[in-house]
């Protein structure tokens, strides 16, 4: 088992969190307009880094969304970032 740090909870066990996929991986816009080939490599083809990764996380009990900063070899968690609008000043 795995604490994982939620930057609003403070450390948790790893349960009470979703992952939610790689950050930087923009949603092809305006949705009309991307052909089919674009969107099915969105959704299914990811980077996958051997090393430091920045994920998207869920933390399912405060339901915040938030940046981790975590080596994929190790599973050591390098950082937290919030992802809230009036906390990324």
């Amino acid at each position: 088992m795995q604490i994982y740090p939620c930057p609003f909870c403070g450390p948790r066990d790893e349960t009470e969190f979703s992952f939610a996929g790689e950050a930087g991986n923009d949603r092809p816009e305006p949705a009309e307009k991307i052909s089919d080939e674009r969107w099915a490599q969105y959704l299914y083809t990811q980077d996958n880094p051997r090393g430091n990764s920045h994920e998207i996380w869920v933390h399912l009990t405060c339901d915040e969304v938030f940046v981790m900063e975590r080596d994929t070899v190790t599973h050591e968690v390098i950082g937290t970032k919030s992802l809230r609008k009036e906390e990324a000043k």
